[in-house]
């Protein structure tokens, strides 16, 4: 399927999603103690788990006012900051929750915070003190509280711009019958890579007619290892070559990212990336 037919049946989504708007009115306002709670629970559940704990409970989330919840458990626990930031983030993308937010966790007995971090919308005003300093295993709470609120969208104006644009798009890129070949646009700014073909412009990798699609993050940390295959890189220059000047560093993005890149690039043997204890990593190309 070539760029003009995704944009035509894109544009039918959107045609629809904007009819869908329309009809059916937005009830976000209802519906955000129960998304708060549900978030909640799936915060204490992924806490737990990384405490090897499965059978202990999340007990009920509770409301303290409007925009302020607390998350507690049955039983005592570790709690890892880098852990608690990066899933609570993670939870509350999923359930839509607004991305301005505080997080304390607090001891049970007395309500004293043991720990607490800032979220704003953008990555770069973030306050996210005491990376890697794990609290030890005691009874805590986890409150949330939001400092924005969810606004419901009411005005249809958004969805008749939506559908004008739609519209607009499907009349723009009507399929034509004759087709422009895929090689002719794309092979010039591929990168060969093994057996794969890497497309920096376009985030995907290709292998034969598999596409494989890539993240922001991951294509930025292979542009790197491409530039200097068979040679180490050290962990603090991808991390300042990929994450500088984007907010607060987690430290096992960088993992988390070249663990997702290797499983992409598994289906060639004469490439990977390999770990290099204490320095950084390694993409060994085979010739």
């Amino acid at each position: 399927m070539n760029l003009r037919n995704i944009l035509f049946y894109s544009s039918l989504c959107l045609i629809f999603l904007s009819l869908v708007g329309l009809l059916v009115p937005d009830k976000k306002n209802e519906h955000f103690p129960e998304l708060v709670k549900i978030a909640l629970r799936d915060v204490g559940n992924k806490l737990l788990l990384s405490n090897q704990d499965r059978k202990s409970l999340v007990l009920p989330v509770q409301k303290i006012d409007t925009m302020t919840y607390r998350l507690s458990f049955e039983k005592a626990l570790r709690i890892d900051p880098d852990t608690l930031v990066v899933v609570v983030e993670r939870s509350f993308e999923k359930a839509n929750l607004p991305s301005h937010y505080q997080i304390e966790v607090k001891h049970c007995e007395d309500f004293e915070v043991a720990y607490s971090f800032l979220q704003f919308s953008s990555t770069q005003k973030d306050i996210i003190p005491c990376s890697g300093r794990i609290l030890s295993q005691k009874c805590y709470t986890v409150e949330v509280c939001f400092l924005e609120e969810p606004v419901a969208n009411n005005s249809p104006l958004i969805w008749y711009v939506l559908l004008f644009g739609g519209i607009v798009l499907a009349v723009v890129s009507f399929p034509k019958r004759k087709k422009i070949p895929k090689e002719d646009s794309v092979n010039e700014s591929g990168i060969s890579l093994g057996k794969f073909t890497f497309y920096p412009d376009e985030n995907k990798l290709s292998l034969e007619a598999i596409e494989i699609a890539l993240s922001k993050k991951e294509v930025e940390l292979l542009t790197v290892f491409v530039a200097h295959p068979n040679k180490v890189i050290k962990r603090e220059e991808l991390s300042k070559r990929v994450w500088e000047d984007h907010g607060v560093f987690v430290g096992r993005s960088l993992d988390t990212y070249i663990s997702k890149l290797r499983k992409k690039l598994r289906a060639d043997g004469s490439i990977q990336i390999t770990n290099v204890h204490g320095v950084g990593y390694i993409l060994e190309v085979k010739e």
